[in-house]
């Protein structure tokens, strides 16, 4: 992933176990945001749920991108997480379509993936915002995901949009 010239946002998270240590800090109380973390291997997504938990976000899942097109007018996330490879719809086809539609195209999304060079260069052809590397530390993906969430806040009031959080 050196050397590779990306667009200003796009965020490669390098995550590798890094020691033995807390991977975060305690359970926040209220909401930080709401997240759509969309995968097909379920132990991934409940490892990826229970991070985001327990670190005060509401977590939505879907097993692939068709099932994440289907409900993301109805959860209302502040961001996506997308596996790449899943059954009817892959990460990049929902993140197209994602772009493609006026509602969710502002959506930050971050692909959860081996992040080779071939999926990051996919994934910014097809507007995603920042990338994990399986496998990823939990701290690395609380950060990244938070961050998401902070920018998105900062353009829905500049823009006087209502933030995903308690809609739906």
């Amino acid at each position: 992933m050196r050397g590779v010239p990306r667009p200003w946002g796009v965020e490669v998270a390098k995550s590798r176990t890094r020691g033995v240590g807390r991977t975060y800090s305690r359970v926040v109380p209220g909401v930080s945001g709401r997240v759509l973390v969309v995968d097909d291997n379920k132990v991934i997504r409940q490892l990826i749920k229970v991070n985001l938990e327990l670190e005060g976000f509401e977590v939505v899942t879907a097993n692939d991108g068709v099932e994440c097109l289907d409900v993301v007018h109805q959860v209302c996330p502040d961001v996506i997480t997308l596996d790449v490879v899943m059954p009817r719809l892959d990460g990049f086809g929902a993140a197209v379509q994602l772009r493609a539609d006026p509602r969710t195209r502002h959506l930050p999304v971050a692909i959860v993936s081996a992040c080779t060079q071939y999926e990051v260069d996919a994934g910014i052809a097809a507007g995603v915002d920042a990338f994990i590397a399986k496998p990823f530390e939990p701290a690395e993906l609380v950060r990244v995901v938070r961050r998401l969430v902070e920018r998105k806040d900062r353009r829905d009031d500049r823009e006087g949009t209502p933030a995903g959080r308690g809609r739906g």
